[in-house]
């Protein structure tokens, strides 16, 4: 999402400026960015990566994606992870939550997607800092859309916790020199969304709107400093699209694998699909060209 040129470097001589700007009016000359979500999605027949592993965020990009959103944790040892899901019994081959275990031993975890899928993967959990080394040495930065997960099945509404997630992606979103305008933080929870503008003033923030739009249509409109809204394939619209571009919002929606789902969320015109099927969403968009 392209609001500033900026790099972190630079923003950290400036120094947290309070509630920073309002959001920019959204712009819709430039065409939709194309993000792989979670990489290249979830475990489904397509695909036998698991989501934010680093063969999964690889073969996004390969595929022709501007860019990557991953699900970013932190460990027991404040250290930011990437995994999804509540706890690692779902899809690795250790137990309990990311909050419980250091970053140590929770890179030492296989994922596990059951037969057939782990025939052809053989990934562990890494580190956010293992993704960003990793981007920085292949070229071009790609776009980085990271979701906060606060909260897991062993901790939950630690505030403590968020401001230390916020402050970690701040340090090393700086030490990698990651241009903010590459950049989309998002979460569900309002006072990090606050925190987070206090430390990173002209980084893109989003707000993700789940089960009552109106309700987080309401909140959006409490966080002027909050550029984007972030919706699921089944809860944009145009009509809801159209709404929040009026309030000078962008639209990122997350989900779509099938051709039916991913013609949906085209229909909708947002700002950023972060799709499930890169490939499937790129040819619905040249069809349409």
């Amino acid at each position: 999402m392209k609001f500033t040129t900026l790099t972190l470097g630079a923003l950290l001589l400036a120094g947290p400026t309070g509630a920073g700007p309002g959001p920019a009016p959204a712009a819709h000359t430039r065409r939709p960015l194309v993000i792989g979500h979670a990489g290249s999605g979830f475990f489904h027949p397509f695909n036998a990566l698991p989501p934010s592993s680093l063969r999964s965020i690889n073969r996004a990009l390969s595929r022709g994606a501007d860019g990557v959103e991953v699900d970013v944790r932190l460990s027991q040892d404040s250290i930011p992870v990437l995994y999804h899901d509540h706890t690692l019994d779902s899809m690795t081959d250790g137990q309990g939550c990311v909050s419980q275990l250091p970053a140590a031993a929770l890179t030492q975890l296989h994922y596990r997607g059951g037969w057939p899928y782990d025939w052809f993967q053989h990934e562990q959990l890494v580190t956010f800092e293992t993704l960003l080394a990793r981007l920085v040495q292949e070229g071009p930065f790609p776009y980085l859309h990271l979701d906060l997960h606060e909260d897991d099945a062993c901790s939950s509404g630690n505030e403590a916790r968020s401001r230390a997630l916020a402050r970690h992606l701040r340090q090393l979103l700086t030490r990698y020199q990651v241009p903010t305008d590459r950049v989309l933080i998002l979460t569900n929870r309002s006072s990090t969304l606050r925190y987070l503008r206090e430390l990173l003033p002209t980084v893109p923030l989003g707000l993700e709107i789940t089960d009552d739009f109106e309700g987080g249509f309401a909140q959006l409109q409490q966080l002027p400093q909050v550029q984007a809204a972030v919706l699921h394939k089944d809860d944009v619209t145009p009509e809801r699209a159209a709404r929040l571009h009026a309030l000078g919002r962008e639209v990122v929606v997350f989900g779509g694998r099938s051709a039916r789902a991913v013609g949906r969320v085209v229909a909708a015109a947002p700002d950023s699909y972060e799709v499930d099927n890169v490939r499937q969403l790129r040819t619905t968009l040249r069809r349409q060209q």
